[in-house]
């Protein structure tokens, strides 16, 4: 069998992938094997201190340890490790990444928001969208919120953002970045009719969840809303013993809320996909082209 691994070190957790990959006679796909996610939160020191502090990079080592023995277990013969917002903007982010390498042996890239956006798309959502729509496609991570408008099933314009669901817990972002993600949203989706979103992240995919709207069905911006409203209501603690929300992820799901809302309003958004695939799908898909096409 084989199998290829993706590694996502984003600024609220980190994640490693393991998929079996197949052949048909449509080409390549994959199916998830083993999904391990940690929740690091570099994205705390990264933010407010410009750093990643002595004890999260120790963190940091242990968990790459553990996936680097989970891949060679599985027979990993392919992989990708990619560093996202946090590591982008720590100081020591290429410090640590000789230091993964010399202690883990795994080779780590930072990815600028570009690159981040592209490795996204390599899942090829474009294939299934309805020809007669645009949709505006929205990534939110803890670091940084991925943009990009696709008009007959291409990608027409794209730009991150440094907005996302930590750097906003941390008061880190700046009203002058929501500013210019509001110009160029308006400027790129202008003279688009019926525009639709699509979302991904883990917590679109949670609220998804909450909805249960069945799979393929997109989630109306009123049903988005509702859901905000009523987690936005209880404090912290209920919303992982009522909801049961992890409680990594009963924080960061109010600002990230806020962040589709606020581009849905913008944008007169009335549903949004959610295609449940993220960063780490799109380096299995990104392998997949490299090796195997």
């Amino acid at each position: 069998m084989l199998r290829y691994a993706a590694i996502d070190i984003g600024s609220n957790a980190v994640r490693l992938l393991i998929a079996d990959i197949s052949k048909s006679d449509n080409g390549f796909s994959f199916k998830k094997n083993t999904l391990v996610r940690v929740p690091l939160r570099l994205g705390d020191d990264a933010f407010l201190d410009r750093r990643i502090s002595d004890r999260k990079v120790e963190e940091l080592l242990k968990t790459m340890s553990a996936f680097k023995n989970l891949m060679d277990v599985y027979h990993v013969s392919a992989y990708l490790a990619c560093a996202t917002s946090a590591m982008r903007e720590a100081e020591n982010g290429a410090a640590i990444i000789k230091k993964v390498k010399q202690i883990t042996d795994v080779d780590l890239e930072i990815i600028e928001g570009q690159r981040e956006a592209n490795i996204i798309y390599a899942n090829h959502i474009e294939e299934n969208l309805d020809i007669k729509k645009s949709y505006l496609y929205i990534d939110v991570g803890g670091g940084s919120t991925e943009l990009s408008v696709f008009v007959n099933r291409v990608p027409i314009a794209s730009k991150s953002f440094d907005i996302g669901t930590i750097r906003i817990l941390d008061n880190q972002d700046k009203d002058e970045t929501w500013d210019e993600m509001r110009d160029w949203v308006k400027e790129n989706t202008k003279s688009l009719k019926n525009l639709a979103g699509i979302g991904t992240g883990g917590n679109i995919n949670k609220l998804f969840r909450m909805s249960d709207e069945k799979d393929g069905n997109p989630l109306t911006f009123l049903k988005l809303k509702s859901l905000y409203n009523q987690l936005n209501s209880h404090s912290l603690k209920e919303r992982i013993n009522v909801f049961g929300l992890n409680p990594d992820r009963a924080d960061v799901i109010i600002p990230a809320c806020e962040i589709y809302i606020t581009l849905l309003k913008w944008t007169g958004i009335k549903q949004i996909y959610v295609p449940k695939v993220g960063l780490v799908d799109g380096i299995i898909s990104l392998l997949i082209e490299e090796n195997l096409r």
